[in-house]
């Protein structure tokens, strides 16, 4: 492609809203352009390297016996009524006069289908996929193309007779990842992960690490755990019990609220105080024990009450409910809550909490004498430094970007359907299903964060746009312009993919600069002070290295290092 004809609009300038290095870069390079928040057009470069990362994907799910689909993004609106995914927050796009909805995901047309087509066990396994358009009604699109309205995904889903045949799938998948995100050129890891709104009994994230990240991840660099923050677990012990038990004891606490105002207040740690996390859980209240400072984490608190909507109750309502305000509520002596508790304070006596009454708490709780429990639970965020479950090393607590997600979903979707089969007995049972998720957009932006310095991207030759750029310095100049047009031609027939820079009205240095910011894996240059030694110059972009190469070697020197 010629520069001269091409549609490349790079920028001298960081856009202002642009915070991570891919947004900036992607920006600036000319890759893409916003067209409203969360929604972006994908321009001629952006969108070559966004196929290449398509046919590497294709090619691995191929492999594992995939068969592509491309399902609608239209769906009625009955379809995920039935499977009570209608109304989770921010998931769907509506088209309420036609009771239509602009798909976020595909369980659903995929159980319908299976409860259409699948009839035996002798149809199962099938690994179904497709790249397609989805779309998220989220509230604070930001961070470029990670947190988008409309993005591209592949996503795919397994069907299967049995559990052991679902293990087997999503270790398919899971290998099939592996191997996209190492021929994309990424330094990924994987986590364990919450199914969220998927549902379902296993998750799995492939990450990598980023400052900007809209993930937290907990991961310990010696055995190599890693989790995502929403079900991270360390090795702190719980708390060592008292040899003497003491009675109740009523403490008048005046103008006390937080945890760190009390311990200071009354001269002990933070660990002897059990804080109160009170929610409402299908609309009935909740007391959630905590120790000190210990952070609840909802995503923990959601999994261990299991089915049902969890949400914070409103300040001005705890007085009528506890009796005191938030910062004097406790467990002992609690009316109509349920009471659960972290696991860390499991038969843990000594403890001072809330007394129900306002600038009260009370000492000496044993929560094996004083408390009614419904039990104890893993309920609480862990933190940098703390020993890690496997191996009890300093855990480290870091931002990452998700690049893939995979789910066991089990019959969630195909019991809502009635996708069913007849097993070998001729009796009916629930399909059961996988459903495994890659952002196309996402590959090409962690490449990016990963790979770029101070003047621009980086590409490597799996995702480069184009495998060169060459350069023409000076386009006024009769044997320059000869020169690089005749090798551009020849590369060009040996199915090297070049991006020509031919333009006449920009300085050979502005050239330079595009060439840094656009960041081809080779570029070549032709000039006036190496033609006179009837010389080109060729640059490696990663690591700036220069080669002055004899016009006659020139194409089999580009080809070896393009190869290299």
């Amino acid at each position: 492609m010629r520069l001269s004809y091409a549609f490349i609009p790079t920028l001298k300038e960081i856009p202002a809203d642009a915070t991570m290095k891919s947004h900036q870069l992607m920006l600036r390079a000319g890759l893409m352009r916003q067209l409203t928040a969360g929604v972006y057009a994908f321009l001629p470069l952006a969108y070559r390297a966004m196929l290449k990362a398509m046919e590497i994907i294709r090619e691995e799910m191929n492999a594992i016996g995939g068969q592509e689909f491309h399902l609608p993004a239209l769906n009625p609106e009955s379809l995920w009524v039935t499977t009570g995914r209608r109304n989770i927050p921010n998931l769907i796009l509506s088209i309420k006069e036609r009771d239509l909805v602009l798909a976020p995901t595909h369980e659903e047309v995929i159980a319908w289908l299976a409860a259409y087509h699948i009839q035996s066990y002798k149809d199962l396994p099938q690994i179904w996929y497709q790249i397609q358009t989805k779309f998220r009604n989220e509230p604070r699109p930001r961070s470029g193309v990670l947190r988008g309205r409309q993005f591209i995904m592949k996503d795919s889903y397994t069907l299967d007779a049995t559990w052991e045949g679902l293990d087997a799938s999503y270790q398919a998948h899971a290998e099939a990842y592996r191997k996209i995100f190492r021929r994309c050129g990424l330094d990924f890891f994987e986590v364990g992960a919450s199914s969220g709104a998927m549902g379902g009994t296993g998750s799995q994230e492939f990450m990598i690490e980023s400052p900007s990240g809209e993930d937290t991840v907990v991961l310990c660099p010696k055995c190599g755990y890693a989790a995502n923050l929403e079900i991270a677990e360390s090795a702190l012990p719980p708390l060592e019990r008292k040899s003497e038990t003491k009675p109740l004891e009523e403490i008048h606490t005046p103008n006390v609220r937080t945890i760190d105002e009390l311990a200071r207040f009354l001269k002990v740690d933070q660990t002897r105080l059990a804080k109160s996390v009170v929610y409402q859980h299908d609309g009935k209240p909740l007391l959630a024990l905590m120790v000190g400072n210990d952070e609840l984490n909802e995503a923990k608190l959601t999994a261990a009450l299991g089915a049902g909507e969890v949400k914070p109750i409103p300040t001005e309502e705890l007085l009528a409910l506890t009796g005191a305000d938030g910062g004097s509520i406790g467990p002992v002596g609690l009316k109509n809550f349920r009471i659960i508790a972290d696991r860390r304070l499991k038969n843990a006596n000594g403890m001072i909490s809330g007394a129900n009454r306002n600038d009260y708490h009370l000492g000496n709780i044993d929560f094996t004498r004083d408390v009614t429990l419904e039990g104890f639970h893993d309920l609480r965020t862990v933190e940098s430094e703390e020993p890690c479950v496997s191996c009890n090393s300093p855990l480290k607590v870091s931002n990452a970007i998700e690049l893939g997600h995979i789910f066991k979903l089990g019959t969630k979707y195909s019991e809502a359907l009635d996708a069913t089969f007849l097993d070998e007995n001729g009796k009916a049972q629930p399909v059961i299903m996988g459903s495994y998720g890659i952002g196309v957009e996402r590959i090409i932006a962690c490449h990016i964060e990963q790979s770029h310095d101070e003047h621009g991207i980086v590409w490597n030759k799996a995702l480069a746009p184009y495998d060169l750029h060459l350069i023409a310095a000076n386009m006024n100049h009769e044997e320059t312009v000869k020169i690089s047009a005749g090798l551009y031609e020849e590369l060009r027939e040996i199915g090297v993919e070049v991006l020509f820079d031919d333009r006449t009205n920009v300085s050979p240095g502005f050239k330079f600069k595009d060439a840094d910011l656009m960041g081809m894996p080779v570029q070549v240059i032709v000039g006036e002070r190496g033609l006179k030694e009837r010389k080109i110059e060729i640059k490696r972009r990663r690591s700036g290295e220069r080669t002055l190469v004899p016009i006659q070697d020139a194409v089999g020197a580009i080809r070896k290092m393009i190869a290299d």
